[in-house]
Parts: structure tokens; sequence; C-alpha cells
């Protein structure tokens, strides 16, 4: 019976190895532990005041039509290849900033400087040297004032 005890072994070695794969591959597919909502909120960009809350989500409603974008109300800022200009419709003079500027300078604004909500418009301009490297400029001031107001929750129209 020697060689049935070896069968019965070997059997119980490979039924092993078997249930061992298989609780393996139950616990590489059950799902990763999830985060207790106190942890997923202090992770989370979107908790992390802004300071623009007190603004309103965007209303496409009351923008003018892309016809008459001269009577826009709202932040415009122009992409310039030395920064980001903010024009100031009051008196239609335009406040140069650096890119890291812009939170700041937008959260300044008070809430009356918005009427259609946490929308911006944005422009770009035609560069004077229209050389590879202010093209290069105006495409990484461009990208940085884009991100930005995407971290700020902030949307934008085009210029046409």
């Amino acid at each position: 019976m020697a060689g049935g005890e070896s069968f019965v072994r070997r059997m119980m070695v490979a039924l092993r190895i078997v249930l061992l794969g298989l609780v393996g591959m139950w616990v590489g597919c059950s799902k990763p532990p999830q985060a207790s909502p106190a942890e997923s909120q202090s992770s989370s960009s979107e908790t992390q005041p802004t300071g623009l809350e007190r603004i309103a989500v965007p209303d496409p409603g009351k923008y003018p039509p892309l016809s008459d974008m001269a009577g826009w109300k709202n932040p415009y800022l122009v992409v310039r290849e030395d920064g980001i200009g903010l024009v100031d419709l009051s008196n239609h003079e335009i406040h140069m900033l650096k890119p890291e500027e812009i939170p700041a300078e937008l959260v300044a604004l008070p809430t009356s400087a918005w009427p259609y909500g946490r929308v911006v418009m944005v422009a770009q301009a035609v560069p004077k040297d229209a050389s590879e490297e202010t093209k290069a400029e105006l495409r990484k001031n461009r990208a940085l004032l884009l991100g930005t107001l995407k971290e700020l929750d902030v949307q934008f129209r085009e210029a046409p």
C-alpha cells in the first residue's frame, strides 16, 4: 500500500496547491480597502477652499451672444508672451500678472465682478514677434492659466 499512500499524498499536495491558488486569486481580485470619508475629504482638491466658493456656478443663460462679446462683464484674461493680462473692464486697462498671481487676483475681485458666475473670458494676444520662442512662451502661459483655472474650478470661454 506504499504506492497508494504516495498517490494520496501527491493528491493532497496538489489539492493544497490548487486551494492556495484559488485563495490567491480571490484575494487578488477583491476590492482594495476604501478610504474613510474623512480621509477622502482631506485628500480631495475639491474640498480645499480657493476663496471663490462665494461665486455662483456659471450660468450660460446670462452670457452675451458670441457676436456681442464686447458686452462681457465677467473677468477677462489675455494670454501674452510676457504674462497674463487681467483686463479692468471699468477703464479698459490691462494689469499684467505672472501666472502664479492669477488666483489671488481673481479671489480679490468683488462678487459683483462675476455676474455670470465662476467663468472668465480668455483671449490670446497676437505676438509682435512671431518667433518660435515667443510662440512657446504663449503656449506655456496659456497652459499655466488654464491649469490654474481648472484648479480654482473656474470655467472659461474663448474670445472669438
